[in-house]
Parts: C-alpha cells; structure tokens; sequence
C-alpha cells in the first residue's frame, strides 16, 4: 500500500522538513530535496508507523468487542422474577 498524501499536506510536510533542517542541522534544504527525503520516509518508514497504528487498533477494538457481553447483557428468564416483585412492593 502506498502511503499518498494530498497536495497541501505535502507542502506542509516538505516545508517542516526545510525548518528543520535550518534549525536543527545548521543545513539548508531545498524543496526539491525536502520533497525527495520526504518520499524516502513516506516509502521506507510509512509502512511501519502505519502498521502499528493498524495493530494498536485492532488490539483495541479487540478489547472492545471482548467487553460487549458486559455493556448490552440480558438476564434471561426476568418475566416472573419482575412480576414476584412487583407484586411483593408495598401499594400506595
């Protein structure tokens, strides 16, 4: 899968890569060479990130899932016990 992003997320994403550069390398960058880094990671390093974000949300939905029992459980069988109550509250 190839990690794409949009025009304007791009520019952004070259023009933090320029600053930092300039700010922490004591280098400037070009666009062109901020864009091809950027490429570079997006390729190299994209997949990584993206497949751990993808494995801690199925460990999350998993533990959600495991948990549905407890948020929309029924107890069986409460007609009668319902009606014994019911029956057995004092009248007003």
């Amino acid at each position: 899968m190839t990690i794409e992003l949009s025009k304007e997320l791009r520019a952004q994403a070259v023009a933090s890569i320029e600053r930092y550069f300039r700010e922490h390398m004591d280098e400037k960058i070009g666009n062109i060479a901020a864009g091809g880094l950027l490429g570079f990671f997006l390729e190299e390093i994209g997949p990584v990130v993206y497949n751990k974000a993808v494995a801690d949300v199925q460990e999350r939905l998993q533990t959600r899932v495991s948990e549905i029992d407890l948020e929309v459980h029924e107890d069986e069988f409460q007609y009668w016990r319902k009606h014994e109550r019911q029956a057995r509250a004092p009248k007003r």
